[in-house]
């Protein structure tokens, strides 16, 4: 059974697609990128600003579905520039504790709002 998922703490979808998509313990989040919830605009600041509140939208997904980041087993990070991947991964990294979700990384070119990076995740009801 498929359920979609939706949190007003997350920023609205700025297309015809869902937050999230639930089906058979699985949970594939779209995108997310830096958008302020309350104002649908990119944060301040560079890739480490960027990449928390990326996060902080997923996890209020996750939330929405009654689960935490240690529930995601799998991230896709767009960058706009892959020389923004260490400053992206330092913030990265402190989300998560014990052992990171498998994980691919790459740049590509013209994220949405000229956003410097986004990322996709499926979590799992283990």
């Amino acid at each position: 059974m498929k359920k979609v998922i939706f949190s007003e703490q997350a920023p609205a979808a700025i297309g015809p697609y869902s937050q999230a998509i639930e089906v058979n313990n699985l949970l594939f989040l779209s995108g997310q990128t830096p958008a302020d919830p309350k104002t649908g605009n990119l944060v301040e600041g560079g890739i480490k600003e960027q990449t928390k509140q990326v996060f902080e939208n997923i996890k209020c997904v996750l939330s929405a579905a009654g689960l935490t980041t240690d529930h995601i087993v799998k991230t896709t990070v767009f960058l706009a520039d892959m020389s923004l991947f260490a400053e992206m991964n330092e913030v990265y990294a402190s989300y998560f504790k014990g052992d990171f979700p498998a994980r691919s990384a790459f740049a590509a070119k013209g994220l949405p709002k000229g956003a410097l990076v986004e990322i996709e995740c499926i979590a799992s009801r283990f």
